[in-house]
């Protein structure tokens, strides 16, 4: 049985207490290895070594920080699936096809990182006193806790993890404890890159004996979060009793309209990706549907045949677009807001069920006119479910899409460009995708959501922004007063 221990100053290392947990291959249900299991004796000393760690980080030139990013990305683009492939397949139930996408997108964080390390811009400002000069600069926090979610377990910590790093910050990750052998990967990925040993730990575990420890540490500066909104909320009540910054991207019931003048069946496609990608475990997942009147009839009738086409199976099948759900808590999650609604009023166009692919593979599942109250219309599924909502015209699609106290993205399809664009101002979300569905992500982006959907931005600079401190510095530069 493989064992893995914390990584804690460079090291791998048992828990304090030599406590284990298991690792579950979602697929088959089989042990992958057990896992050192991290509490606040451990959480101690990788926050001590992250501040000894961050002296040194911060203290290198940018071209040294930089040549770590760009060493850290080549070693993905040329090792990526030795190191990552078939932990992500296992541990988190990827398809081989979004697998490969999550290592590819790594190497376009870490090159974007590399870039930020040059971008810690600052300004001057000037004074009423000629004498006098005024800088504003940007200094690192310190020591940032990353709590990374398990749905992307490889390309989300890299975003969460590698700007906060470029800004000059360590970093101390407290991973999914799902999908903590990808994590460690990733750590060792940056140390043999050259980062200091000190600047990044990763420590794997549970939230209330391990997450709660770090977040509320009196060394650490600042909380970068991934996960679901009570997971924030609570993150948030705790990281404002210490006065730390806390940037959160949390749950989402992305809408996704279709307007009259859409194609149907080109929208049915789009709908379909927009939700069934790693089987609708996706933040950003077009979960919620609205569709013009004129189009309605054509566009369910496509949107069911794209669904029942769904290649469901083994996750190392390239034509396999996704597998199971993370585990069975989630499935029951799932399957009971869809029992629910359709006992609700709703209909149940396609799926709804168990596939014969895996005890927590569920169909594709397409629910008709959920009542506006029901769970399956306002909560967070993270399943392969999306509702479809009929709407009068453009005003009501819009209200309809505004319907939710999530606001982390949304999508239209129209050939109308003047209601495209009028439709994205007037939607309350952190974007808005004209032409596409709402799962879309860009390295320099800023990334993040409104309402419950948390606040803060990741993604390039505004990463940057997040993870830095201002400071105003002012000189006299002409001597005594005369």
């Amino acid at each position: 049985m493989l064992h893995r221990g914390l990584l804690i100053a460079g090291r791998e290392v048992d828990a304090v207490n030599g406590e284990t947990f298991p690792v579950f291959a979602p697929e088959t249900g089989r042990t992958l290895a057990t896992v050192a299991r991290a509490r606040a004796g451990d959480v101690n000393l990788a926050v001590n070594a992250a501040r000894e760690g961050f002296v040194e980080w911060y203290r290198k030139s940018a071209s040294e920080r930089e040549a770590v990013f760009l060493k850290a990305a080549e070693l993905v683009a040329n090792e990526g699936e030795a190191r990552f492939l078939d932990t992500l397949i296992d541990e988190s139930g990827s398809a081989i096809r979004k697998a490969r996408r999550e290592i590819q997108y790594t190497v376009d964080l870490l090159r974007t990182a590399a870039g930020e390390v040059r971008r810690l811009y600052g300004e001057t400002f000037p004074n009423d006193d000629p004498h006098k000069i005024s800088l504003v600069i940007r200094e690192p926090l310190g020591t940032v806790a990353v709590v990374s979610p398990y749905n992307a377990p490889l390309s989300l910590l890299t975003k969460m993890a590698a700007f906060p790093l470029a800004a000059g910050n360590a970093v101390v990750i407290k991973p999914s404890e799902e999908t903590p052998l990808t994590a460690l990967a990733f750590g060792q990925l940056l140390l043999d890159a050259g980062l200091p040993a000190g600047a990044v730990s990763v420590l794997p575990g549970f939230g209330s004996e391990c997450g709660a420890e770090l977040v509320n540490h009196p060394q650490v500066d600042s909380v970068a979060l991934t996960g679901s909104t009570q997971t924030g909320v609570l993150v948030a009540q705790q990281a404002l009793k210490g006065m730390r910054r806390v940037q959160l991207e949390l749950g989402g019931k992305s809408a996704l309209l279709v307007l009259e003048d859409a194609d149907p069946q080109q929208a049915a496609a789009i709908a379909a990706q927009g939700i069934f990608t790693h089987a609708g475990q996706i933040c950003m997942a077009n979960s919620r549907i609205v569709v013009d009147r004129k189009v309605y009839p054509a566009f369910i009738e496509a949107l069911k045949r794209e669904a029942e086409s769904i290649t469901l199976g083994n996750l190392r099948d390239e034509e396999t677009v996704y597998g199971p759900l993370i585990n069975g808590r989630a499935v029951e999650k799932v399957l009971e807001q869809v029992r629910a609604a359709v006992q609700d009023g709703a209909t149940l166009l396609t799926g709804g069920e168990l596939s014969s692919a895996g005890p927590l593979v569920i169909k594709p599942t397409v629910i008709l006119q959920p009542p506006k109250h029901s769970a399956v219309w306002r909560e967070e599924s993270f399943g392969p479910v999306t509702c479809v909502a009929q709407a009068e015209n453009l005003g009501d699609a819009i209200a309809l899409a505004n319907d939710s106290e999530y606001g982390l993205s949304a999508a239209v399809l129209t050939n109308n460009l003047q209601w495209g664009l009028q439709a994205a101002r007037k939607i309350r979300s952190g974007a808005v995708h004209i032409g596409m569905h709402s799962f879309q992500s860009n390295a320099l982006a800023p990334i993040g959501g409104v309402g419950m959907s948390g606040f803060g931005r990741s993604g390039g600079r505004y990463s940057t922004e997040e993870f830095t401190e201002v400071k105003w510095i002012s000189a006299d530069t002409g001597g005594l007063p005369v």
